[in-house]
């Protein structure tokens, strides 16, 4: 290992596992309304429309709330501002268990997205002023196993935890949301004394290291393409305006399918406990790729090829799965399409990096990932109603597959485009 490896492993090993434990935390006070959903809406007559509407409304208030926030996370720092965003959502997640009908869900889901927001994208801004761009992707991929994980933990959890309906008088969704939220609190708590805001803050670095860092991340900003935007400037970039879409379509498969999975399978007839394990497994697999294909892609210095082709298996897979009534082959294909979704979502994040430098990626960051996140309001959403009307899961799964395919062809046209540049005469081989 040269000495740079060595300097970013030992960042890495100081910085990456609190991050992850909060965002593990972070998401399954997301997604865990996907198995409370299991008991919760006959307990409290909420329809399946109306839970679609429920979940997307978290995303309303995310998309909305997400750029203000990442501006407040510059002004602020980030140990204050996520220390904040952790417990505001820790206590509203908690809050989930005086849901009483339609409208509470709706409230309470709103209040949820605004809590949350800023989260996920201050990260990667966070992450940016630490990881040299050659060892970023690795980095992601070891951070966004946060995705797929809580599902990997919590879904058995969460399938116990529903058994503990009727104890004190409460549903065991009740206990499910009340427990689940409590890690939230305890680790905003953690964030603010224990995370330090940048490289300037970290006392076990020397000044060597602080310099050395220093020379490595401006070697990233010696090729900008921007670095001072504005936030209407940021709005109007055709970039990041792709990179969004193209982000939409790859949450669109995710979030269209995740909040829905527990649902599909407990209509196999099985336990809730079951229920649990089994949507435990396209997780799992995602968790994998999460580790192996961005570090692969670091290894060969390719990005774009990588996130296509994850992005293809998904949108194929998700398709087939849509296709078939066999059980066994349903998950089988919601299994390898894991691998796909969450194997892109690292590698996507390193993209970003080619357009925007600087001053310009905490906004720009936040455009992507929340006009990427309207996704997680449409895709439930249409779930629900195709759901409700229909009867079946097959319309409203094949029209998520068809998100995968809107940001497989963006990404494509994006990876072209920029084949064309100075530094893209090998990817225009690898695309072409």
């Amino acid at each position: 290992m040269t000495e740079d490896d060595v300097l970013v492993t030992r960042i890495k090993r100081r910085i990456l596992p609190l991050l992850l434990i909060c965002a593990v935390v972070a998401y399954l006070d997301r997604v865990n309304v996907s198995f409370a959903a299991v008991t919760m809406l006959a307990d409290r007559g909420i329809s399946i429309a109306a839970y679609g509407l429920g979940v997307g409304l978290f995303f309303a208030a995310y998309f909305l709330f997400e750029l203000p926030s990442n501006l407040l996370l510059n002004r602020f720092g980030a140990r204050q501002w996520i220390a904040r965003i952790m417990f505001t959502w820790g206590l509203l997640s908690g809050a989930m268990v005086f849901v009483q009908g339609e409208r509470s869900f709706y409230v309470l889901r709103f209040l949820l997205g605004i809590a949350e927001a800023g989260f996920f994208p201050g990260i990667i801004y966070y992450l940016n002023s630490w990881i040299p761009p050659r060892y970023r992707g690795s980095a992601l991929g070891l951070f966004m196993i946060c995705v797929p994980l809580p599902t990997v933990i919590g879904a058995p959890l969460s399938g116990w935890l529903l058994q503990l309906d009727g104890w004190l008088g409460m549903h065991g969704w009740q206990w499910m949301y009340m427990i689940e939220a409590a890690p939230a609190l305890v680790l905003a708590v953690v964030v603010f004394f224990q995370l330090p805001n940048g490289p300037g803050e970290a006392r076990w670095l020397d000044s060597a290291d602080r310099k050395r860092l220093g020379l490595l991340l401006a070697d990233e900003s010696s090729g900008a393409h921007r670095q001072h935007l504005g936030v209407g400037e940021v709005l109007r970039d055709r970039s990041i305006l792709l990179l969004s879409l193209a982000y939409f379509g790859i949450l669109g498969t995710n979030y269209g399918l995740s909040f829905f999975i527990p649902q599909m399978i407990r209509s196999f007839g099985v336990s809730t406990v079951q229920v649990g394990y089994i949507t435990a497994l396209p997780y799992l697999a995602g968790a994998l790729a999460m580790v192996f294909w961005p570090r692969h892609s670091d290894r060969t210095g390719e990005r774009w090829l990588h996130c296509v082709v994850a992005v293809a298996l998904a949108s194929i897979c998700i398709i087939g799965a849509a296709m078939t009534s066999s059980p066994v082959i349903k998950v089988t294909a919601l299994t390898i399409a894991g691998l796909g979704i969450f194997g892109a979502v690292p590698v996507f994040w390193t993209l970003p990096s080619y357009f925007l430098r600087g001053p310009a990626a905490a906004p720009g960051i936040a455009v992507i990932n929340s006009i990427g996140n309207l996704a997680g309001f449409c895709g439930p959403y249409m779930m629900g109603l195709t759901v409700q009307r229909t009867g079946s899961y097959l319309v409203g799964s094949t029209i998520i597959g068809v998100f995968g395919m809107l940001s497989f062809m963006t990404l494509v046209a994006m990876a072209r485009r920029h084949a064309r540049g100075p530094q893209g005469a090998q990817l225009r081989r690898s695309v072409s």
